[in-house]
């Protein structure tokens, strides 16, 4: 029987994870990179990506009960011709737990315990709850019975291998239990509240979130509130290394928040959730190092600070400034930030005598195997050119907005200088190459990479941006731009950067040939980019010839490049009676 009428789109737990905005843990079978278990688990990303407690809908016999799961964003389910089980978040770090009909064994996924690993189960006695610990994430997981009872209790104080789990029954009637994830001690759980309230509750605050970042949505983007859901859902209250809200790539094992990443997620929210993107925007400045590097990802419990990744910021702030007026009182701030980000590249990542910038590995481009990088490492690529272009132009109009004139005829300066210097020494006259640091030796590739160029708009001329586009369409499969020219002897379906349609790449072109006066193109690019999402989801990359998503299927930066695309394809195309006005959406 159906609990509750779930509500939403729906979506398989196998591609994307059942969680709530601000909420630490999910639930989903995917437990590890690439590794699906057969049970929904309870999923904590305090730490890293840790399944806590394994979800068996049982009978009163304790078998396996073989159920129909079903995921819509407020409502989780698990349907059997005997009954079923439903999961809502109370709060974002309590779920409560439903049943008829069925039983519910919740089990220690590890069933491993040692003094350093693994989880430990009790009996609270101060209130009658029953509680896992968990080494990898330091945390507590309390399970309080609010009807019914349960049925049988294994493990408690039990050291060393064994199962360690509960099983929830109603012995024929309605039971329900809270799961809470929490630090050190907590009042008891108590609570007035019924399940379709929270349940209401829960999917209200989606609605909002929703109508908030797509109001434009109608049949024509058909895959925007799953997208809105991806977002709402991989996004985290501020806890360890996070001091603002932050949203993850994802909550199956790409849980981090990486330097560029976060641009995506930025401009998708914000015109309906400013405070948000914007929160989005500083994140990795907040873990700026001295030298003005940022980080290459943050996390809950770790800064990595071994690679970096491109400065497209002052392509994304260009953009933020425009429609994020109410949170950028400390315009100052994003200025200061911005420059030391530009000045380290300047900086220390100019070789002596060079007027160019260089990476030190792919990783630092953010295509880490592209194949621009097969014959050496350390590298002056034109992309990197072209972002610095852009950031010190940005740069420059922020400088004069606050007064600054003599920084801002500086960075005009610097600005103007780099574009000449591009030109010279990495263009062909037809493409653009890379070179070599330590070899001086330059080459040409067959990655889309080196066509990234094109994200100077109109400030190429227009040969080169002929000629750019001309390459991009190139690149162009049904499904969109793939990263690695079809053609090419290193192309490879599944091969990362050499070959996948990627979600940033794409929202860098079409803007970039949007704005060099190639429309039709870029239009074209938005549509197979958006028709590919809606057949096959949001997954961190797409087989460029099949469409089909791969590695992490519920990645934000793929649904924010969904959104910023529909949100703007949407303020083009003019609406049925109104007038011929548009929707509201990112001004392109």
């Amino acid at each position: 029987m159906t609990i509750v009428a779930p509500q939403g789109p729906v979506f398989s737990l196998w591609e994307i994870p059942f969680s709530h905005r601000g909420s630490w843990f999910s639930f989903s079978p995917v437990i590890a990179e690439k590794t699906y278990a057969d049970d929904v688990h309870l999923v904590s990303h305090h730490s890293g990506m840790h399944p806590v407690l394994r979800m068996v809908p049982v009978t009163a016999g304790r078998r396996r009960v073989h159920t129909t799961i079903t995921a819509t964003p407020a409502l989780l389910t698990w349907s059997h011709h005997q009954g079923a089980i439903a999961v809502a978040y109370d709060s974002d770090d309590t779920v409560r737990v439903t049943g008829t009909g069925l039983d519910l064994l919740i089990a220690a996924a590890n069933p491993s315990l040692t003094p350093f690993t693994g989880p430990y189960f009790f009996r609270d006695p101060a209130d009658g709850s029953h509680v896992y610990t968990l080494y990898e994430t330091g945390r507590r997981y309390r399970i309080t019975v609010l009807s019914g009872r349960l049925a049988e209790v294994t493990g408690e104080q039990a050291l060393g291998t064994t199962e360690r789990g509960v099983v929830c029954t109603g012995d024929g009637r309605r039971w329900e239990i809270a799961i809470e994830e929490y630090a050190t001690a907590r009042t008891p759980y108590r609570t007035e509240r019924r399940f379709d309230e929270i349940h209401a509750d829960a999917q209200t605050a989606f609605n909002t979130f929703v109508d908030a970042v797509a109001p434009w949505r109608d049949e024509q983007t058909p895959a925007a509130e799953l997208a809105a859901y991806v977002l709402w859902s991989a996004t985290v209250r501020p806890a360890g290394f996070l001091n603002r809200p932050g949203v993850l790539m994802s909550k199956h094992w790409m849980n981090k928040i990486w330097s560029w990443d976060h641009c995506f997620n930025a401009l998708a929210l914000a015109d309906g959730q400013p405070d948000l993107a914007w929160d989005q925007f500083q994140t990795p400045f907040d873990h700026q190092d001295p030298a003005g590097a940022l980080p290459d990802s943050v996390t809950h419990s770790e800064i990595l600070h071994n690679f970096v990744k491109p400065p497209i910021h002052g392509w994304t702030l260009r953009q933020l400034r425009r429609r994020l007026p109410s949170v950028l009182a400390d315009l100052n701030q994003a200025y200061q930030r911005l420059a030391d980000w530009t000045r380290f590249w300047l900086d220390h990542r100019r070789a002596p005598g060079s007027p160019l910038a260089h990476y030190q590995h792919g990783n630092d481009s953010g295509w880490d195997n592209a194949t621009c990088f097969d014959r050496e490492r350390v590298v002056e690529s034109a992309d990197l050119a072209a972002f610095l272009i852009l950031q010190m132009s940005e740069l420059a109009d922020v400088a004069a907005e606050l007064g600054l004139h003599h920084e801002a005829a500086a960075w005009r300066r610097n600005s103007e200088q780099m574009h000449t210097n591009l030109i010279e020494h990495l263009w062909t006259g037809r493409r653009f190459r890379a070179r070599g640091v330590l070899s001086g030796q330059t080459w040409t590739s067959t990655s889309l990479l080196d066509l990234m160029p094109i994200v100077l708009g109109a400030q190429l001329k227009p040969a080169i941006g002929d000629a750019l586009a001309e390459g991009i369409r190139a690149h162009l499969t049904p499904h969109g731009l793939a990263t690695e020219l079809p053609t090419s002897p290193h192309y490879t379906a599944d091969g990362y950067w050499r070959g996948p349609i990627w979600a940033p790449s794409t929202v860098l072109i079409e803007d970039g040939l949007r704005r060099a006066g190639h429309t039709e193109l870029a239009d074209d690019i938005s549509t197979r980019f958006r028709a590919l999402c809606e057949k096959s989801g949001f997954a961190e990359n797409f087989d460029a010839q099949t469409g089909a998503g791969l590695r992490d299927r519920a990645y934000t930066w793929t649904a924010s490049a969904y959104l910023i695309l529909a949100a703007a394809h949407q303020q083009r195309t003019p609406r049925s009676g109104d007038g011929g006005s548009c929707a509201a959406g990112q001004s392109r």
